[in-house]
């Protein structure tokens, strides 16, 4: 099963748009709300070497934010990633980065 986690903030229209969109395609994700967290905070900013959010992970992968995310999900890499355990993912997050 593909775990899939979306760093967010309650206030951001970008985490929104994540949400809404892995709502949409009926994708479980583990949300992370960084809203008065510091401490996972400075974690997602040590795992994406980012401090945007939100910041998207599927199988720790780094796919990054919700641009990143829509592109991958319009190439057809999401559904890839999903159906292959997330293994085809890495070359094309790195590919968008």
């Amino acid at each position: 099963m593909t775990r899939i986690e979306l760093y967010t903030k309650a206030w951001c229209p970008y985490c929104h748009a994540a949400k809404k969109l892995l709502e949409r395609r009926g994708l479980a994700y583990d949300e992370i709300d960084l809203t008065d967290d510091p401490v996972r905070e400075r974690e997602m900013i040590d795992r994406a070497r980012r401090k945007s959010v939100p910041q998207v992970f599927v199988d720790d992968v780094h796919v990054g934010g919700f641009d990143d995310l829509a592109a991958l999900d319009r190439e057809g890499g999401l559904d890839r990633a999903i159906e292959a355990g997330g293994a085809p993912l890495s070359e094309q997050a790195r590919a968008l980065h």
